[in-house]
């Protein structure tokens, strides 16, 4: 079996998870900004904030960097000499800083101390798209 495909493939469906995540949670905040007076949905909220973050989004993350990581292995460490390669990992690592801020936006939620309005969090969404944008053409066009 070809281990490159495989790390390959494993490494898309856990990009694809983390990415369902990256832009689910700040919806959810959306609308619990919105409703923070309810003490019943706001408890609502808090649980489907928490599980999203600790049952598909961490160990989509993960994975998605034990995968990658292994398929930059598989392909050589000189490859990191590439300007794609160091492109897409820098723009991996600002996605891994924005879980994150979610994490830290998502604590707060959970102490009832959320200091951001519900417009911050639709703006807040976009940048996974952002930059999700860039690694896909980046690791396409693979430009020098």
């Amino acid at each position: 079996m070809n281990t490159y495909l495989l790390f390959k493939s494993l490494h898309l469906i856990a990009v694809i998870s983390w990415m369902a995540g990256l832009l689910y949670l700040p919806r959810i905040f959306v609308y619990h900004s919105d409703k923070s007076n309810n003490e019943d949905i706001n408890n609502i909220f808090k649980t489907m904030e928490r599980r999203l973050f600790l049952y598909i989004m961490n160990p989509s993350m993960i994975l998605s960097w034990i995968f990658g990581l292994l398929l930059l292995h598989s392909i050589g460490l000189e490859s990191l000499k590439e300007f794609w390669v160091v492109t897409k990992l820098i723009l991996v690592i600002s996605l891994t800083f924005y879980h994150f801020f979610l994490f830290s936006c998502l604590k707060k939620f959970s102490e009832n101390n959320n200091e951001h309005s519900s417009k911050f969090f639709r703006f807040v969404n976009e940048v996974p798209t952002i930059l999700l944008i860039g690694i896909v053409f980046i690791v396409i066009f693979k430009p020098i």
